[in-house]
């Protein structure tokens, strides 16, 4: 399947979708409040996959897996169940604010990632100095909250969520070389399968905590569920396996300006200048990430520049 530029139709998708997703980490601290991390993270995964397999009906979508399947299927689940770990277990030690901009850093990721594995989105000086803005913006955003947060506890919270941006960028990177291969459906169905195999147990082992469940915790799990492990998911998976990642992953740098306004709606936390300056520099920085070329506008393709290493000279996936 080919990527393609992203349309303006299909950026404002993109936005909402930021949108949706910036609330993610309010969900998830929230619900840290009434059951730990490895479990709260099945509870997530099982309700999302309900979903999905709603949708996989509904769509007819075929979930047999083949023999060539396996093993990117088996990378995925892998590799999602382990940025999952570090995501819940970075937000129950760092704040719902910095959660919602660290997290943010797989579009940087992927930017970066995409030059390497997907043909034809390449790094032009314009897009990097965009997203040089826009990530110094997501810094300051964090800064913001560092004054009386001296903490081990908080700093070891931030690393691990920057991992799992890292993580997060890394897999859909890594959905996007699978389009028009492996049915939708079925890499999300393989995640959720994946996370709860490997929750469950481990949630068994190292939690204790009695169970419980209650308004609250429900309201968690129908956010971190169905709308983001289902609906979130199948959005992105749809935009980027349509639209040149880096262009989508820039997009979502909108999710640290909804995600603290949202934690300040929600949880109370102050909005200040450095907030404002934040937001200012990474709206700049996605608008020129998404500036075009005179030869992008010239004739309605990506500047592809010099293909990497053992890919195909196309502007399409492979």
């Amino acid at each position: 399947m080919e990527h393609r530029r992203i349309t303006p139709r299909a950026g404002a998708f993109a936005v909402f979708v930021s949108f949706l997703w910036s609330g993610n980490s309010i969900a998830i601290k929230s619900g840290l409040d009434h059951a730990p991390p490895l479990r709260l993270g099945w509870y997530r995964f099982v309700s999302g996959a309900l979903i999905i397999l709603i949708w996989a009906i509904y769509t007819r979508a075929d979930l047999r897996v083949r023999r060539q399947e396996l093993r990117p299927l088996v990378i995925l689940g892998v590799l999602f169940s382990i940025q999952l770990v570090f995501m819940n277990l970075g937000l129950k030690y760092t704040t719902a604010g910095h959660g919602a901009v660290l997290s943010v850093t797989y579009p940087i990721w992927m930017a970066v990632l995409a030059h390497f594995f997907i043909p034809g989105d390449r790094l032009a000086l314009s897009r990097v100095v965009g997203i040089l803005v826009a990530y110094g913006g997501v810094i300051v955003i964090s800064l913001d909250g560092l004054g009386g947060e001296a903490s081990g506890r908080v700093l070891f919270g931030d690393i691990l969520s920057i991992v799992s941006g890292f993580l997060l960028g890394a897999r859909l990177i890594f959905n996007a070389r699978l389009a028009g291969r492996i049915e939708p459906s079925k890499l999300l169905l393989t995640q959720a399968l994946f996370g709860t195999l490997i929750f469950v147990p481990a949630g068994l082992i190292f939690e204790s905590e009695p169970w419980i469940m209650n308004r609250e915790l429900v309201i968690s799990i129908l956010y971190q569920g169905p709308v983001i492990a289902g609906f979130g998911f199948m959005a992105n998976l749809w935009l980027i396996q349509r639209y040149l990642p880096s262009q989508v992953g820039v997009l979502n740098l909108s999710q640290p300006i909804f995600g603290i306004i949202l934690a300040w709606l929600i949880l109370d936390e102050p909005l200040t200048e450095l907030l404002w300056v934040g937001a200012i520099m990474v709206a700049l920085g996605a608008g020129i990430a998404q500036r075009r070329s005179r030869r992008e506008r010239a004739t309605g393709r990506p500047s592809v520049g010099a293909t990497p290493p053992g890919l195909p000279e196309t502007t399409g996936s492979d």
